[in-house]
């Protein structure tokens, strides 16, 4: 594996178990962003479940013409999981960035979360 991989590997790691820790029975909105689309996930990880998910992959997205490449996009996955995670009623999370950095796409997809409705 070439070093850049090991690292954000490691940082992945160290990140997930340190909000497992900090959770405190509070579910996970789980991050995955790629060079095209971003993923988010609310998971119940005591009994290993997804209860709410949205991707920019989705046809109402990209139908908007968002790429899932940009912020706008990454703010409208957001508000969708929200949405989604509030109708199952899920109040509060924590956030999962995964081995992302919290700025860009990642913080536009947070920001937009919170005014959804869901807060961490």
């Amino acid at each position: 594996m070439s070093k850049m991989k090991i690292t954000n590997a490691r940082r992945k790691v160290r990140v997930r178990n340190s909000i497992k820790r900090a959770a405190g029975g509070r579910l996970r909105l789980s991050v995955f962003r790629s060079s095209k689309h971003i993923y988010a996930q609310v998971i119940d990880d005591a009994k290993g479940e997804t209860l709410a998910a949205a991707s920019s992959m989705e046809k109402a997205l990209r139908e908007s013409g968002k790429t899932g490449a940009n912020i706008e996009a990454a703010a409208a996955v957001g508000k969708l999981v929200a949405e989604r995670a509030v109708k199952g009623g899920v109040k509060e999370v924590v956030f999962d960035r995964g081995q992302y950095l919290y700025h860009g796409r990642v913080k536009a997809l947070a920001d937009a979360a919170r005014e959804g409705g869901l807060s961490f």
